[in-house]
């Protein structure tokens, strides 16, 4: 028995276009990006001779939609491709691209027409700030979307009941490199103290995919004649919204307190295990999240990969990871900080009631 292939379908209101998409996660590998690939389906009886294109959009939004008002913009387009599907300006055959297409358009009749969209190197992956408990309609977030609509040209204003709009990601993946052991080191000098404190972090690896719990060893060797005592670990998220405001969000997503202590002429040696989950920080105003859709889950950012040759700016928000030791010696509270360390992860994806999946 061939396995099934879960396909989203979406409709307009007046039902003259139709999407399906075998899916809606789309993953930059670093070196490459899958393509966004789907089917329009068509009523020619409601066209009455217009045509049919599809849009493909990255967008940057900044606050709500509704205050996009008085010349103030609120949102940007990085990303703008429009491709005309009907009536076809090339064989189906050339623009059919993947077996999943083939399978749909043989399926869904002679009404149906493929596209295919490549991304290029400079756009961001989808991300957007968690909102408040209190923050309702409030957004901050790179999106992505896959629009399809009828028109006399594409340059004209689409109307809502004859267009069809299908929410997607593109989503980061770090491939994991196991000879890569991150580590760091801090010397603290103190007065009225010959010898200093020396302080190591180190990682068991660098790239952390979600779900997976962070483990940090912590070296300490005081030879200084203070006390060491209080000691906390904890991961903290770093986002920079770099296209409006410039602002700078540092969170932390898990942290580990303890009343572990060394004293003068001591050492120690220990391993803290951190859990840096979505769901422990649910609550949590401006934490960035990978790109959300309708209805489902999502998780922490993964660390943005800024290409080469690629300006910061275009990339609307810049998310990275560090991993924070604090400690108190003799009422003073000294921090080390520790370089980033990636996030990445795969997941599947299912649909809601308005974005309801087929069986292909």
């Amino acid at each position: 028995m061939s396995p099934k292939h879960v396909v989203f379908k979406k409709v307009s209101r007046d039902k003259s276009v139709a999407v399906y998409m075998a899916r809606r996660d789309f993953v930059d590998h670093c070196d490459h990006v899958d393509p966004v690939d789907g089917v329009v389906v068509i009523d020619p009886l409601q066209l009455k001779g217009q045509k049919v294109y599809v849009m493909l959009s990255c967008t940057f939004r900044y606050g709500r939609q509704d205050m996009d008002v008085m010349g103030v913009a609120f949102r940007r387009d990085l990303f703008l491709v429009t491709r005309q599907v009907y009536p076809e300006l090339q064989d189906k055959e050339k623009l059919t691209h993947t077996k999943i297409q083939e399978k749909l358009l043989r399926k869904l009749g002679d009404n149906a027409y493929p596209f295919f969209f490549e991304f290029p190197d400079n756009l961001p992956c989808s991300v957007a700030l968690q909102p408040g408990p209190s923050d309702v309609g409030k957004k901050c977030a790179v999106e992505f979307e896959v629009k399809a609509f009828r028109a006399e040209d594409q340059g004209e204003n689409i109307n809502k009941q004859s267009s069809v709009r299908l929410a997607i990601r593109k989503i980061q993946f770090s491939p994991e490199n196991s000879q890569v052991v991150p580590e760091a080191d801090m010397t603290f000098e103190f007065l009225m103290s010959e010898k200093p404190l020396h302080v190591k972090l180190s990682l068991t690896k660098e790239t952390f995919y979600h779900g997976e719990p962070v483990k940090a060893n912590v070296e300490i060797t005081n030879s200084s004649s203070r006390n060491i005592k209080d000691i906390s670990v904890s991961v903290e998220q770093v986002t920079n919204v770099v296209l409006y405001s410039n602002d700078k969000y540092v969170k932390s997503v898990a942290k580990e307190e303890t009343c572990d202590c060394v004293p003068a002429g001591t050492s120690l040696k220990k391993e803290y295990t951190l859990y840096p989950l979505l769901a422990y920080n649910k609550e949590r105003r401006g934490l960035a999240l990978d790109g959300r859709l309708k209805h489902e889950d999502t998780n922490l950012a993964s660390s943005s990969i800024v290409k080469q040759e690629v300006l910061k700016e275009v990339q609307g928000m810049l998310v990275s990871y560090k991993v924070v030791v604090r400690m108190m010696a003799s009422g003073e509270s000294d921090d080390m900080v520790f370089e980033e360390f990636k996030r990445a992860y795969l997941k599947g994806v299912i649909g809601d009631d308005e974005e309801s999946p087929t069986d292909a």
